[in-house]
């Protein structure tokens, strides 16, 4: 159990799943948490409608769901509950932000 307790993203590799995204994960019980990153040239196709809770590393990231726009900035952190009400789509400002989510089963 000891070494599933720590989370050494310095030894996980980088996934990119997209043109200026890039993600490093970890799971463990159906519960996973990534260290993402995404660049100004990050461009969110479609409506979101995953949950994401997490916390603003550096940079600032801007929001937009149907009722309007956040920006959540390093330090802040994110509580989207996900679904049809909260849908979203991501884009930064600025050069890149870096973040932490976790998602739960």
């Amino acid at each position: 159990m000891c070494n599933e307790v720590r989370v050494r993203f310095a030894e996980l590799p980088w996934e990119e799943p997209a043109t200026g995204a890039r993600f490093k994960a970890f799971t463990r019980r159906g519960t996973k948490i990534r260290l993402v990153e995404f660049t100004n040239e990050f461009i969110e196709p479609d409506w979101c409608e995953k949950g994401h809770i997490g916390y603003v590393l550096e940079g600032t990231l801007e929001v937009l769901f149907p009722q309007g726009k956040v920006r959540f900035s390093a330090g802040d952190g994110v509580f989207i509950l996900g679904g049809e009400t909260e849908k979203h789509k991501a884009s930064v400002i600025g050069q890149k932000v870096r973040l932490v989510l976790v998602e739960t089963p």
